[in-house]
């Protein structure tokens, strides 16, 4: 894996704490974690104290915790992995930006916003999907858009997402599963695995079957990935007890 020597003592806590549910691990644990990279104990225990005062975690006594923002991140990769959805009856959700004036800061916050929500931008201020993720709009929408649902005439879907693209990366994360699985990289490599497949799992549009090429992977992956997560976690776990 390409990744591993580019772990960050951060990269790691956070990971490891997006991955446990509930997501609350004691010092001791997330030091051994950085261990599995090379990475020292006080390198380790700076990113915590780093993490608190930045506000991404919480620490109580010797136990850290995610942050609000975290946990809806956590929230975010878990419904990734067991996504609601609906039947589709081929309605789009379309929402328009309409408010003025955004200062930078708010217009980046809207665009992590709308890609949460897996909405994809036609074009500038134009955000649109298929309407069959059971879901509510957030407030920071609803205040600045004008929310349609339509349509279109002609499928946009090749326009909003590398849909190829994304196949393309879940069969190699399933290869690099099958590999994991095997333990020849031990456990640093599974721990990559898992976040990568977590991270590509968020980036799923989960669109309706009628709009997915033939063979799509995204079940495929999720399928594996649990199995490979069950196993995984007990081992790691039981290297934390030790």
């Amino acid at each position: 894996m390409e990744e591993r020597n580019t772990l960050s003592a951060r990269s790691a806590v956070l990971s490891a704490l997006l991955g446990s549910h509930p997501p609350r691990l004691p010092a001791r644990q997330l030091v051994r974690i950085g261990a599995l990279f090379g990475i020292a104990e006080g390198t380790v225990r700076v990113a915590l104290s780093r993490m608190v005062a930045a506000g991404d975690l919480l620490q109580h006594g010797r136990f850290y915790t995610l942050s609000e923002r975290l946990a809806e991140r956590q929230a975010r990769q878990d419904e990734s992995r067991d996504p609601h959805t609906r039947p589709w009856d081929g309605t789009w959700e379309v929402a328009v930006v309409t408010a003025e004036r955004r200062a930078p800061a708010d217009r980046a916050a809207f665009r992590a916003t709308m890609t949460a929500l897996r909405l994809a931008e036609l074009r500038e201020g134009t955000w649109m999907r298929p309407a069959n993720l059971v879901r509510a709009w957030p407030e920071a929408v609803t205040a600045q858009c004008t929310l349609i649902d339509g349509r279109p005439h002609d499928d946009p879907t090749p326009l909003l997402w590398d849909l190829d693209g994304w196949a393309a990366e879940a069969h190699r994360l399933e290869r690099d599963l099958d590999r994991a699985f095997d333990w020849a990289g031990g456990l640093a490599e599974g721990f990559l695995v898992s976040a990568a497949v977590l991270r590509h799992l968020l980036a799923d549009p989960l669109l309706p079957q009628e709009l997915l090429p033939a063979g799509w992977p995204g079940a495929e992956l999720r399928a594996r990935y649990d199995d490979f997560d069950r196993h995984y976690r007990e081992v790691l776990y039981e290297h934390l007890k030790g």
